[in-house]
Parts: structure tokens; C-alpha cells; sequence
């Protein structure tokens, strides 16, 4: 997954320049620890609904001042570390693009990714 590509795509949309005075970026990576208890984490198996994630980001999509809403998620076995979630939201001012990309966050992650974690 190359951000540069992707952010390097997205800005030459028509429209970008006229629509777009900010972007924010997720990169969610695998913790060597969970968030109960923070025993060692050595790996964790992801399974991503690749549709429910696409009816999210639709929904961010379609909000007022948002541009574009991107995201892609990998799946399988991951060790700390790794890359698990891209989320990209671009759109016109930080009052709509910072909550936009909050609720993609925690949407995706509590309505379309689980996880398994595997402790040492």
C-alpha cells in the first residue's frame, strides 16, 4: 500500500483544488500489547467486511465539505507492527474533515474489521 500514490491520485481529481483545504491520514499498525490489561500481544488474525467498509465510507462521503473518503484494510495473520487500516478523508475545512474522519475511524473498526489477538 503506497499513501504517497494514493494522496498523489487523489490530487489530480478534478475538482480537488476547488473542494480540498485539508487531509487527514490513518495508519493503523499492530500493538505488541492489548488495550485490556496490556498483556504482550504477538500477533493478531484481522478479517475486514470489505462491504460494510464501503457503505461506511459512502456514508462519510456523502457528508457536507468532504471531498473524498478513502480506505483499505489487509487482512490475515499480522505481527506487531504491521500495518493493518489506511483511512484517507479530504474535504474543505477542519471542522468537517476532523470529525469525518473520527467517526470513519470508529466506525470501521466497530462495525466492519475484527480482530483476534494472540498472546505470548
Amino acid at each position: 500500500m503506497d499513501f504517497n500514490k494514493v494522496l498523489a491520485d487523489l490530487k489530480k481529481e478534478p475538482g480537488f483544488a476547488e473542494n480540498v483545504g485539508m487531509i487527514l491520514v490513518h495508519n493503523g499498525v499492530v500493538r505488541s500489547w492489548s488495550r485490556k490489561g496490556r498483556e504482550e500481544v504477538v500477533a493478531i488474525d484481522i478479517t475486514p467486511d470489505f462491504e460494510k467498509m464501503e457503505e461506511i465510507r459512502q456514508e462519510i462521503e456523502a457528508r457536507e465539505g468532504i471531498f473524498r473518503a478513502w480506505c483499505h484494510a489487509n487482512s490475515g495473520h499480522m505481527k506487531p507492527g504491521d500495518d493493518v487500516l489506511f483511512l484517507i478523508v479530504a474535504g474543505d475545512i477542519r471542522e468537517n474533515v476532523k470529525p469525518a474522519l473520527a467517526d470513519f475511524l470508529d466506525r470501521v473498526k466497530a462495525e466492519a474489521v475484527s480482530k483476534k489477538e494472540i498472546f505470548a
